[in-house]
């Protein structure tokens, strides 16, 4: 894992993706994690559930368009990210 930060208070659940898992539409995520598998160029951006386990995921090419792509689906992630101990 290379960044996550909870969903919580301080975000707003935009609306604007529909992720869409064994054809049901998924409500907002309780997580959000950004990782690199070894190996790999891109990055993956996970929707976590409360427990931290993935339900969706999206790929990316850099960090910078995860990120990005998590501000569009979660309003105010860009201030929340952190770094795992």
């Amino acid at each position: 894992m290379v960044l996550f930060t909870p969903i919580d208070e301080r975000h707003r659940h935009t609306g604007n993706c529909s992720q869409i898992v064994a054809g049901e539409v998924q409500g907002p995520a309780a997580g959000l994690a950004i990782c690199r598998y070894d190996g790999e160029v891109g990055f993956y951006l996970f929707g976590c559930d409360d427990r931290w386990r993935s339900v969706t995921d999206t790929w990316h090419q850099s960090i910078d368009e995860a990120i990005a792509q998590a501000e569009f689906e979660y309003e105010g992630t860009a201030a929340t990210w952190q770094r795992p101990s």
